[in-house]
């Protein structure tokens, strides 16, 4: 068994052309991983268990008979089936894994060891092996299973999400599993630079946990810096205001004023008495000091006209701002509508409409050539069976 590249990346011109990656990750981090590199033209290989991947069944909602979910982190690769606990199918695995240029895994440290992962990093020393894992190897709950909701939970993204006085709110989208397949990804391709600078065989780990703790950025360094523990302030910013939703005539309107300057803007052209005999709101200090007064008074004006009145008032106004959409707004929108972000996307069911990754290279966006396969559907293939 060699590893023929499949012929939907050969000529691509993309920048991974012609690297191997063995997938051996579920679910949707290191998945999310190796798709990052695939849409990059890298040759992607993932092996599913007999059982397939559990995202497979995070349903509904589901396309003609196939999890969403599923599909959302698994183009670009071929599937094969394999499992690890036999002989004959780790074989074929590890001869796999002896040809790639890198390996993406989210094992247990306790299933590393049962299953003899550590053989197929020895079958290949030079790749660049990339561990996601539910926090540092090591610590305490390094080999407690975990997914999003909890590394939300532990992390203090939850701590920080929701109404001031109301219970903990996770963000919508699962954002500790994309911070960590980003980090995932970033390990990877500087792997992957490190092969070129003669340093192979660096293994990478993208902790599920701690990956989701460097998304809290500001409100981090905050707290680690003055001990104040931050808290849930619902749409408000700790350090800038007005920055968040106001009311208008028929729903909300997003204000994100960042400067004084842009303030000055704003009150000039409201033109409103209640404003302009606030003038120690000319600082974003007082304004954040007076962040409940200051949104009263604004609902109380734009309440005066509707949202896509106050749109064409804002827009030549150089106050930042923008309409609140649910996700079909969202795609709905001229710059999603109308640009090639959207894209069509073969699965074993049909085609669907996917979204192309957010990269554009030399002004252009690369193409989805391949869109998630069947469970077990290059095995034969694959494996010469």
């Amino acid at each position: 068994m060699t590893w023929q590249l499949d012929p939907t990346n050969v000529g691509t011109g993309l920048p991974l052309e012609g690297v191997r990656i063995l997938d051996l990750s579920r679910v949707l981090a290191g998945p999310l991983c190796a798709m990052i590199a695939g849409d990059l033209g890298a040759d992607v290989i993932k092996v599913e268990s007999p059982d397939g991947d559990p995202v497979r069944a995070l349903a509904p909602p589901t396309f003609e008979g196939d999890a969403t979910y599923y599909l959302a982190v698994n183009r670009h690769r071929r599937n094969v089936v394999a499992d690890l606990r036999n002989p004959r199918d780790f074989a074929q695995v590890a001869k796999l894994a002896s040809e790639a240029d890198a390996v993406v895994e989210n094992f247990l440290p306790s299933q590393v060891r049962s299953l003899g992962i550590d053989r197929l990093r020895a079958a290949n020393p030079d790749c660049v092996w990339i561990s996601i894992t539910p926090a540092t190897t090591g610590g305490p709950i390094a080999d407690q299973p975990a997914f999003d909701l909890l590394a939300q939970a532990r992390s203090g993204l939850m701590g920080i999400t929701g109404e001031a006085g109301a219970a903990p709110t996770k963000v919508g989208a699962p954002l500790a599993d994309v911070v960590t397949g980003l980090y995932g990804a970033i390990g990877l391709l500087a792997g992957l630079v490190g092969r070129l600078q003669g340093r192979a065989g660096r293994h990478f780990e993208a902790p599920l946990l701690e990956s989701a703790m460097s998304s809290l950025i500001n409100q981090a360094q905050g707290y680690l810096s003055t001990g104040d523990n931050p808290r849930r302030m619902g749409n408000d910013h700790p350090s800038i205001a007005p920055y968040g939703p106001v009311t208008t005539a028929d729903g909300f309107l997003l204000l994100a004023v960042g400067t004084d300057a842009q303030y000055a803007r704003l009150v000039d052209l409201l033109d409103s008495p209640s404003l302009v005999q606030h003038g120690e709101w000319n600082t974003n200090a007082a304004r954040v000091a007076s962040m409940h007064e200051l949104r009263d008074v604004l609902d109380k004006i734009f309440k005066g006209s509707t949202t896509e009145q106050w749109m064409a008032i804002l827009a030549t106004s150089g106050v930042p701002h923008a309409p609140i959409f649910d996700v079909a707004g969202a795609f709905s929108q001229a710059q999603i509508r109308d640009g090639d972000f959207l894209g069509t996307m073969s699965t074993p069911a049909g085609e669907t409409r996917a979204m192309r990754t957010p990269l554009v290279i030399d002004g252009v966006r690369p193409p989805i050539r391949s869109g998630p396969r069947g469970l077990g559907q290059d095995t034969g293939e694959v494996f010469e069976r």
